[in-house]
């Protein structure tokens, strides 16, 4: 009898010690697993393809500006930027032009950057905004590139919609489609209400000066990579060192006060 105890004690610590060992192989691969997935989801980007109209391409390009940023910090990342743009367009009129998908499909990016110029929507309302820039994120999610949108701002000459409802607009379809917003037209306000004699606008009051051009590009940059955009130092031409520093510090704070959103 007591060997029969015995020999069940012995049976009982070997499956114990199997489930431990079997639990912990699991669970060591299941952890595995997740860092590889995790590790692939945050992929720093090194291509980038900037879609948009005269917002996007107007003073030298963001895509030459963010590489431009990049280059000047500690640890450059991006090795491509490229642009698919045109004068006064939606991101409706973009869809239907055949080379912008040619942009998209025969050239892989790890993010693409939608900005949407929402004044120009003829319907006067924001359903275009949300249906076409939905169409290009399932055409970029099946490339295996990421989308960020990027928030504009509003202008006097079509004055049909507000940099709120603009801002609600993004902050709304940010989430349906869980993507990042850049939200630059939020930086120009937080920059014109501390520096109001530096002009985010020029004189047609609708394109970006050269400093909301630098501002637009650095919270673009922060949206990316998350980075202190503080340490950089790329100004362009026109955009004092002191005016830079002050627009990278508007650029951080806005973003940061998006994300907590």
């Amino acid at each position: 009898m007591m060997y029969k105890c015995q020999q069940k004690d012995v049976d009982s610590f070997k499956y114990e010690h199997f489930k431990k060992s079997f639990f912990g192989v699991l669970i060591l691969l299941l952890s595995v697993l997740y860092q590889t997935v995790n590790a692939q989801d945050k992929k720093v980007p090194s291509s980038i393809l900037f879609l948009g109209n005269s917002f996007t391409y107007r003073n030298g390009g963001l895509e030459m500006h963010i590489k431009k940023i990049d280059s000047s910090t500690n640890n450059p990342q991006i090795l491509k930027a490229n642009r698919a743009t045109k004068g006064g367009a939606t991101l409706k009129i973009l869809y239907n032009q055949p080379w912008v998908h040619d942009s998209l499909q025969h050239q892989l990016y790890d993010v693409v950057v939608l900005q949407e110029d929402i004044p120009e929507l003829t319907e006067h309302n924001v359903a275009p905004f949300f249906e076409y820039a939905t169409l290009f994120n399932q055409e970029i999610k099946a490339t295996g590139a990421k989308t960020v949108l990027l928030m504009a701002w509003q202008y006097e000459r079509l004055n049909w919609v507000t940099m709120e409802q603009i801002a609600e607009a993004h902050h709304e379809l940010g989430n349906k489609l869980k993507v990042p917003v850049a939200p630059v037209g939020l930086a120009f306000q937080e920059s014109l209400k501390a520096r109001p004699e530096m002009a985010m606008l020029g004189k047609d009051k609708e394109h970006a000066t050269i400093q909301g051009t630098y501002l637009e590009a650095c919270v673009v940059y922060a949206t990316m990579y998350g980075r202190v955009v503080k340490k950089v130092t790329y100004c362009p031409s026109g955009v004092s060192a002191q005016e830079g520093k002050f627009l990278r510090s508007i650029a951080w704070k806005t973003v940061r006060k998006w994300k907590r959103k």
